[in-house]
């Protein structure tokens, strides 16, 4: 999977851009969770949409700044791990835990 890393605030405005003429995706982790490990996993295993939607990798272990700062900028609660589908600068959906599917993304084409 090709994954843009999040390490700093400013790319979060440059996700919010971007959405306005690509799907844009972020995946929230937690590096010391079980659950958020088999969720990466499983959402990498299944996601088909390279080209299609930028996505975004943020280790909210590492960054939990960015991380507050995308609850608060699209007004999601935080969740880890969580993905966030983000069009014209709005997230259009939000999941978390075992409920992470990369096959509902396809939906949203």
């Amino acid at each position: 999977m090709n994954w843009n890393y999040i390490e700093k605030l400013e790319q979060i405005e440059e996700v919010k851009e971007k959405s306005f003429h690509k799907l844009q995706l972020i995946f929230k982790h937690s590096t010391r969770c079980i659950i958020s490990k088999m969720a990466l996993k499983n959402f990498e295993n299944d996601f088909m949409l390279d080209g299609v939607v930028d996505a975004y990798f943020l280790d909210l272990i590492e960054y939990r700044e960015i991380s507050n700062k995308i609850a608060d900028e699209f007004g999601i609660t935080h969740q880890s791990p969580q993905i966030l589908l983000i069009k014209d600068g709005k997230v259009i959906y939000n999941e978390s835990h075992e409920g992470i599917d990369a096959t509902v993304l396809k939906e949203f084409l």
